[in-house]
């Protein structure tokens, strides 16, 4: 995608200074056609706000400028249509498309490219492209979110094991499990959002890398196709790939967060943790092995990760070392960029069906939450609400702890007896305060997993998702 102009045979961006026409080698490796067709809608949406520009500061007719939305809408319907023949010669998406023009109404056609290059030309197709992609993911998103929080919703007072190096830690409800991936899919949302911002700057008139002495007015164009402003220098808008390095850095994040939600649930799932069940729809079998039920769906966002994290190390490859202004290696960003937010869409897709066909077993996570000894936490704050210092509750605890292990007990069970003799302040109170239920009513901070802050962190969630547009 270099600067264009129309020359005879071959491809049309090839001036008059070659003596020669293209090789068909040369043609087929620099061809982008085969994936840059994707952004023809916003090569087009691009192209009829350029020539009212045009006509509006007197550098067109008005006869030419509808003479050229007209044959671009043609040429939108018929690429819709399926009917559109694109042309390899052409190279990519722009020429494609200008030569079309040029083949339906002549030469206004030629008009088209006045005061544009294809360097901010294609600058204009990405920045429109990933805007929509940012607002498609957060919508993305929102909607899992909601498959969590109606998950999270009947879980909000059952009690399962959380963990610490994958070891029994402390007990915590399910629904405050759930609601952790729900912040942490808020703060995705926040950065596409955030990244969208800086993407919504005009980058079309910048031309070639200098500009043009033509009288344009480049806030005509922002207006049109609603972009918050105009870049500011014209050398950065036609070398810049900034916005497509953080929307690439937003999906590999996010896609970080739906990968480990991913190995969890995968755990959980296993016959050794067992408090999790997949629903048959969403299962897969062995081809040897008929008593198989496993969840490939999980362990393919799991590895599709690795797609998301691959486009931005390449988008950072690219960019880097690169000297201003255009260079041919922005190509390379297109594929790449294209498959990765597929195969993150897909996953944001599947999951969010997904969460809505699992089920937590409750009394298995109960059962196990009272294994463990996963109550010494709150049987040492026992101690030190009544002024005993954090570390000598914490070593009471401990001994509490081996004494129940050598009488294969529950530190609930221990005698009165027992309990005095490691510290004198324990008493037949501090079993209400034992057990995972006990637990979980016992948290006070904000944030923690108590039953009552949980079930009000759903409502408040459902607001905000609300308020968001989510729920319709």
């Amino acid at each position: 995608m270099a600067e264009s102009g129309k020359g005879k045979g071959g491809s049309p961006s090839r001036s008059g200074v070659f003596g020669k026409p293209a090789d068909p080698l040369l043609e087929a490796f620099t061809q982008s056609i085969s994936f840059d067709r994707a952004l023809y809608k916003y090569d087009i949406a691009g192209s009829v706000a350029h020539v009212e520009m045009l006509n509006q500061v007197g550098l067109i007719k008005r006869s030419e400028k509808d003479a050229i939305v007209t044959g671009l809408t043609e040429i939108l319907n018929e690429i819709e249509d399926g009917s559109f023949r694109f042309r390899p010669e052409c190279e990519d998406i722009h020429m494609n498309i200008e030569h079309a023009l040029m083949e339906k109404i002549g030469e206004p056609a030629g008009k088209l490219h006045t005061a544009r290059s294809r360097n901010d030309q294609i600058a204009l197709d990405e920045r429109l492209w990933v805007r929509d992609e940012h607002d498609e993911c957060v919508r993305l998103l929102s909607m899992l979110q909601i498959s969590l929080l109606d998950l999270a919703a009947p879980h909000a007072a059952d009690v399962m094991p959380g963990y610490t190096h994958l070891q029994r830690a402390q007990p915590v409800t399910c629904g405050h499990y759930l609601l952790a991936y729900v912040e942490m899919l808020e703060r995705d949302k926040s950065r596409f959002r955030d990244a969208r911002k800086r993407a919504n700057v005009l980058p079309l008139g910048a031309c070639a890398l200098a500009g043009t002495s033509l009288p344009i007015d480049r806030s005509i164009v922002a207006k049109l196709l609603k972009f918050d402003g105009v870049t500011r220098n014209s050398m950065d808008t036609t070398a810049d790939r900034d916005y497509l390095l953080d929307f690439a850095y937003c999906m590999s994040v996010a896609s970080l967060h739906l990968s480990r939600l991913a190995e969890d649930l995968i755990l959980y799932a296993t016959a050794e943790f067992g408090i999790l069940e997949i629903d048959d729809a969403f299962s897969t079998g062995s081809s040897i092995m008929p008593q198989k039920r496993n969840p490939d769906v999980l362990e393919l966002v799991r590895g599709k990760a690795g797609r998301s994290v691959g486009c931005l190390n390449q988008l950072m490859m690219l960019v880097k070392g690169l000297p201003l202004t255009y260079n041919r290696d922005f190509q390379e960003d297109k594929e790449v960029l294209f498959d990765a937010t597929k195969h993150f869409k897909g996953c944001l897709q599947i999951m969010e069906v997904f969460m809505r066909n699992v089920r937590f077993r409750v009394d298995k996570m109960k059962d196990t939450c009272e294994a463990g000894f996963m109550d010494a936490t709150s049987l040492a704050e026992y101690l030190v609400g009544r002024g005993i210092p954090f570390r000598q509750a914490h070593y009471a605890a401990g001994r509490l702890v081996n004494l129940a292990m050598r009488k294969k007990v529950t530190l609930s069970d221990l005698e009165v007896d027992d309990l005095r003799e490691v510290h004198a302040l324990l008493s037949e109170e501090v079993r209400a305060e034992l057990g995972a239920e006990g637990v979980i009513q016992g948290y006070k901070s904000a944030g923690s997993s108590n039953p009552q802050m949980v079930s009000a962190e759903i409502q408040r969630w459902r607001q905000t998702l609300k308020n968001d547009g989510a729920f319709s």
